[in-house]
């Protein structure tokens, strides 16, 4: 039996990078919700024109969004469109 210690420990910065991001993506869709704008439509808006004034400050939305790349983001939302 192999003593828990020498085995090697991994993790996936990627892996929490997109974590991070998608908890980030969900607050913002939820202040947006809470203040009664069109989350899709707002967030499409932000990413198509980098404008952060789509994007409410409300519970810090605006603060949160301007943390992602938006070529990141774009690049998984492609990914997880196409499941790839």
């Amino acid at each position: 039996m192999k003593d828990i210690k020498e085995e090697t420990l991994t993790f996936s910065a990627l892996g929490r990078e997109k974590q991070e991001m998608h908890a980030v993506l969900r607050s913002v869709y939820d202040a947006l919700v809470e203040k009664g704008y069109n989350p899709i439509n707002q967030i499409v808006g932000y990413i198509l024109s980098e404008d952060p004034t789509y994007i409410t400050n409300h519970n810090g939305a605006r603060a949160l969004i301007r943390k992602i790349d938006r070529d990141e983001l774009l690049n998984e939302l492609v990914k997880c469109y196409l499941n790839v």
